[in-house]
């Protein structure tokens, strides 16, 4: 199967400090992949980079079979992105964002409003909240509107940064509905991070997980779980502790023995 991201040694300098540490990473086209770490691991940066967003200071980057680095622009084409706060013009009205962003891709009319229509409705932005301006939406609003902008144009790869936050159980359960059918399709590669691992396990096909710029795991759960030497069953979060700060338990007992 064709690779969806294909990274080769990616380093990123800023100044004396080096966020991205010699990243190797291939994720097939078709996966829901979760791509986790803690705070400061890494994560924000690589997607900028992968998004074309930032240049690396080392190393190789494709997405959707296009050299990031070479081509930026048709990079951006074929990929979606969702950021963690999802940048909207407020002053418009959810129905004319989507409007704005089929149109800067290129789609005609007819198209953008059918599938405006589509998602609004499956993201359960009604009537009056789809003509409402943008300013008046709550974050969960928002965020449905961002990954309506997202999907209009039928990405190849959509890379979404926490994209649960802030949104409905009901409307999240259609969310990943859709992502899920359209990735078991194979027509489009979810990359998305995430802190919450309850959600990473449910959905995702394969996951990553990077720290300190260094890729420490990459797998399904049950590869993970060999890798960690973890228990049979052990969930994504335990999983995640064990590879990234295996003994952070005794050092916390060790710190607070005050409290006891």
């Amino acid at each position: 199967m064709d690779a969806a991201v294909e990274v080769r040694g990616l380093v990123k300098d800023f100044g004396d400090v080096r966020a991205v540490d010699g990243l190797d990473l291939v994720v097939p086209a078709g996966e829901f992949f979760g791509f986790l770490g803690p705070n400061g691991a890494g994560k924000s940066t690589t997607m900028k980079i992968l998004t074309g967003l930032m240049r690396p200071t080392l190393g190789t980057v494709r997405v959707a079979g296009i050299d990031v680095l070479a081509d930026p622009v048709e990079t951006k084409r074929s990929i979606g992105i969702l950021p963690e706060e999802p940048v909207l013009y407020e002053r418009l009205t959810g129905r004319e964002m989507l409007w704005y962003a089929g149109r800067l891709y290129g789609l005609d009319g007819a198209t953008v409003e059918k599938r405006s229509d589509d998602l609004l409705q499956l993201l359960a932005l009604r009537d009056d909240d789809a003509d409402k301006a943008i300013v008046d939406y709550s974050m969960g609003m928002k965020k449905k509107v961002g990954l309506a902008c997202a999907l209009l144009h039928r990405p190849r790869v959509l890379f979404l940064d926490e994209p649960f936050n802030g949104i409905d159980a009901v409307t999240s359960r259609a969310i990943y509905s859709i992502l899920r059918e359209a990735t078991d399709a194979g027509g489009l590669t979810v990359f998305f991070t995430s802190h919450v691992m309850e959600v990473a396990e449910a959905l995702c096909t394969s996951v990553a997980i990077i720290d300190g710029g260094r890729l420490r795991a990459h797998g399904t759960l049950d590869e993970l779980r060999a890798q960690a030497d973890g228990e049979p069953d052990a969930p994504l979060g335990q999983l995640f502790v064990d590879l990234v700060d295996s003994d952070s338990r005794d050092r916390g007992a060790q710190l607070l023995e005050w409290l006891g």
